[in-house]
């Protein structure tokens, strides 16, 4: 990454002409995380630092085994040693069995059987944690094993995994005449591997019995009112009896959406009455937590003899291991986004979910649309080939726009700048070759120290366009609450929004002092005793928690202003808050927010819920999405043709972000969303064998470093606001994971000649064609 990519933010363009200079609080200041010095100076409160009287902790037993009947769970030798407390099983869930955020197919424990590697059998709490460890180990399990289902397209004929059948959701999507057909055609097979979201931190908790007979749980969750019901529910208590209080969270990307961890802690402190604790291994978190789908996909792209397309027909194929999780919602953003932001009269897709004994597969940034993405993409490669056109212009040629409509039938109402961000990319300056600056030093794929020599190493330069969902999709209730408060000059914002580093924290206090002009605001905490925000994704809070907190401030504003302007006989319409004064439009009323606030107390409680969506139907049509977001990026790889090693030279983006709020903070957003998605490009895949997890440790499975990133050029910020969004502010990470992937095999395709149709990218993929 470059050592200016995260200031050298460019001029936003859009109808509002040249961006202007940044002010220095409000929307559009680069205002610095609140918790940025407490994370520095190691002060922030994490889940694994919590810390209570007469603390238990927890060690969970999980099954060594991708698929194996339970004969026996024996547990009388671990609860005979000394200082364990209680030794708990599926026979002593209270409550429900089995819970999931969509179909409640996961057990807590396995009973049965064990449907996947990693499983939790049994749960213990002691007094020290390698007693809690040592315990887990003695309790004898007899598995009678059994063949693991490991191969999706093999999951339709074998025999059931699950009580619901293997099949979790199949969607054909027909859009157009199934008859047409093009001059030009390029079929491709396509693999994209099991990436894992990798959270900072340990995944911990501590889990408080009450008086009452509930529980209150400390936990680093990113959707805690989700969390609360599904726990209470499998400890047959009511949800009041449950409450999550959001600990500090490091960083989330989906990763920390399973309740699964915060499930059996509970029930330990339940049985035992005392305060436990569970501090996951990196281990113990590769394993059960969901990771991408790995996902099999065929394309047939038809095109005129003009590189206009006529018809793309796919099959997409989700690997959802065990369990359900959030299977069927990846499935839909793949299907409807199949095509890319092109523009195709016909379409037609296959998509289906499936059951297998592999780890399970869930929420992360940009689940399905990546994995379509890098198909796609690929077949606009093998277009452009075949049609000895560039393929940057082919691209153009086919560019969405906004009025467009989608192979589901819905209309694009939103801005789609696509073309304009593919040219921004496609103009901006190439990076110098390292014989145009013999000063800098060679960096051979490997690193400076690479075995491969420079007369082997080819440049190649690619492209790729990708697109995101906005919010929940297919009818979900996304709704937000907020709660706007002022005592003595000071402004606190109550939302159960979590801030997972996606910056709604810093948003929530930009906000309000753009709407209030007072500068000292706080956020408060987040548990489940305030009304819920709804879960951590697809741009959800920048959305409806910051519409819900906006609306809350302005409600706030108007009894700030209302004395005033009923006094000089004038509506609040008529009064402006700027720089922290209050101004009448003719100048008579002048005075400073501090003032008019003396001995006041306002507060404000307010929602946000966008336009209902609905399902896509038994052909795939529908108006299913809130909102959509755009991105182009041109790769610049150095291959070594030899080793097949490839170096990312220059990432070039360009963005349609709608506003800029915090320019800092978006660029951020973008250069880690950029990063993740090459670590999806080269180097991350969680490899299974019969189902087992290779190596589940940061050893094995391989996060690209900072020395893996490459200059990262934020070229263009499209600022072209939605007028159904608040703020007029599109979500910003996914779509750079999204995009990425795909433009990172675009340009090692360019540098060998070679298909490169898997992902992560081996070595063997790397090296030149014959």
């Amino acid at each position: 990454m470059s050592n200016d990519a995260a200031t050298a933010i460019p001029a936003v363009d859009g109808p509002q002409g040249p961006a202007q200079e940044q002010p220095v609080h409000g929307l559009g200041a680069s205002l610095p995380p609140a918790d940025a010095r407490a994370k520095t100076e190691g002060t922030f409160p994490y889940a694994s630092d919590l810390w209570a009287e007469g603390l238990l902790w927890a060690a969970v037993l999980r099954s060594p085994h991708a698929h194996a009947r339970v004969l026996s769970i024996d547990t009388s030798a671990a609860a005979e040693m000394p200082g364990v407390r209680v030794v708990v099983t599926h026979a002593d869930v209270p409550g429900e069995a089995t819970y999931g955020r969509t179909v409640a197919d996961r057990p807590v424990f396995a009973s049965d059987l064990v449907r996947h590697h990693g499983e939790a059998i049994a749960a213990v709490a002691a007094d020290h944690p390698d007693t809690a460890r040592l315990a887990a180990a003695a309790i004898a399990v007899e598995y009678e094993l059994l063949d693991p289902v490991t191969d999706p397209e093999k999951a339709f004929a074998a025999p059931p995994l699950h009580p619901d059948g293997n099949l979790i959701r199949h969607i054909p999507l027909r859009y157009g005449d199934p008859d047409a057909a093009g001059e030009v055609v390029v079929e491709g097979l396509y693999r994209i591997g099991r990436q894992d979201p990798a959270p900072i931190g340990a995944e911990a908790g501590l889990a408080v019995p009450r008086p009452d007979g509930g529980v209150d749980i400390y936990t680093a969750s990113t959707d805690p009112h989700t969390d609360r019901d599904l726990a209470a529910a499998c400890f047959g208590l009511s949800p009041e009896q449950v409450k999550v209080v959001v600990t500090g969270v490091p960083g989330a990307t989906g990763d920390r959406e399973d309740p699964g961890f915060q499930i059996p802690l509970g029930l330990l402190a339940l049985r035992t009455g005392c305060p436990v604790k569970l501090a996951a291994t990196r281990e113990e978190s590769f394993l059960g937590h969901p990771h991408r789908h790995p996902t099999l996909l065929r394309y047939r792209h038809h095109a005129d003899a003009e590189g206009r397309l006529v018809k793309v027909e796919a099959q997409i194929l989700l690997d959802a291991g065990a369990y359900a999780e959030a299977s069927s919602e990846s499935l839909a953003a793949a299907v409807a986004f199949a095509c890319g932001p092109y523009v195709v009269p016909h379409a037609f897709v296959e998509g289906w979910a499936v059951r297998t004994n592999n780890p399970p597969s869930g929420h992360v940034r940009g689940e399905g649309a990546m994995q379509v993405c890098a198909a796609y993409e690929a077949q606009m490669d093998k277009l452009a080939a075949r049609l000895g056109v560039d393929p940057a212009e082919l691209r153009l040629r086919n560019a969405l726009a906004t009025g467009d409509i989608l192979p589901t039938g819905q209309t694009v109402t939103c801005p789609a700048p696509v073309a304009e961000l593919l040219q921004a990319v496609r103009d901006f300056p190439l990076p110098a070759l390292p014989k145009d600056a013999p000063e800098d030093d060679w960096l051979l794929p490997g690193g400076p120290e690479g075995a491969g020599e420079p007369g082997a190493v080819r440049r190649g330069v690619g492209y790729a366009l990708g697109m995101v969902h906005m919010l929940g999709a297919e009818g979900t209730d996304e709704v937000s609450t907020a709660t706007v408060k002022v005592h003595d000059g000071i402004a606190t914002v109550i939302c159960a929004a979590v801030e997972t580093g996606q910056g709604f924290s810093t948003l929530a206090r930009q906000i309000v002092q753009d709407t209030l002009g007072i500068d000292e605001v706080h956020v408060a905490s987040v548990d489940t005793d305030q009304p819920p925000a709804g879960p951590a994704t697809h741009g959800r809070h920048t959305w409806v928690s910051g519409g819900a907190v906006e609306r809350a401030a302005k409600m706030v504003r108007t009894q700030l202003l209302q004395p005033l302007a009923h006094k000089f006989g004038m509506s609040t319409e008529l009064l402006q808050i700027t720089d922290g004064k209050i101004t009448s439009y003719d100048g008579v009323l002048s005075t400073t927010v501090m003032e008019a606030l003396e001995g006041k107390e306002l507060w404000a409680t307010a929602q946000c819920r966008p336009h209902p969506t609905e399902p896509l139907d038994e052909a795939g049509q529908g108006d299913a999405f809130v909102g959509l977001a755009f991105c182009a990026i041109r790769a610049v790889v150095d291959v070594d043709i030899e080793l097949g090693s490839v170096r990312v030279v220059e990432m070039a983006v360009a963005q349609d972000v709608g506003r800029v709020l915090n320019p800092a903070q978006l660029a951020t957003r973008i250069e880690a969303g950029v990063t993740q998605g090459v670590g999806a490009a080269l180097t991350e895949n969680l490899r299974t064998a019969r189902g087992l997890v290779r190596h589940p440790d940061l050893t094995g499975y391989a996060l690209p470093t900072s020395l893996d990133a490459p200059d990262i050029r934020i070229v263009k910020l499209v600022e072209e606001r939605d007028v159904v969004a608040p703020f007029g502010a599109k979500a910003a990470s996914a779509v750079p994971v999204v995009t990425s992937p795909a433009a990172v095999a675009s340009a090692v395709r360019s540098a060998t000649g070679r298909p490169v149709n898997r992902l992560p990218i081996r070595p063997q993929a790397a090296v030149a064609a014959p």
